[in-house]
């Protein structure tokens, strides 16, 4: 899809070189792919400590492979 943006240059040429991407369009294409993963992440963090997952470590640790 093309889309017309008005974007500061210092900016993207600054997250061009802090990331070695080469264009502009990747650039942004990771931003914001890194924005949606951040966002997830982020929403997931509200169930930290609420949930038991009735895991044993201990008994996960013991079990031998067998391949």
């Amino acid at each position: 899809m093309r889309t017309t943006l008005d974007l500061p240059e210092d900016l993207i040429d600054e997250a061009m070189k802090a990331t070695q991407i080469n264009t502009k369009t990747r650039v942004i294409i990771t931003a914001l792919e890194d924005l949606i993963r951040k966002s997830k992440i982020s929403g997931l963090k509200k169930y930290k400590g609420k949930m038991d997952l009735d895991i044993d470590m201990d008994a996960m640790r013991e079990r031998k492979c067998r391949y």
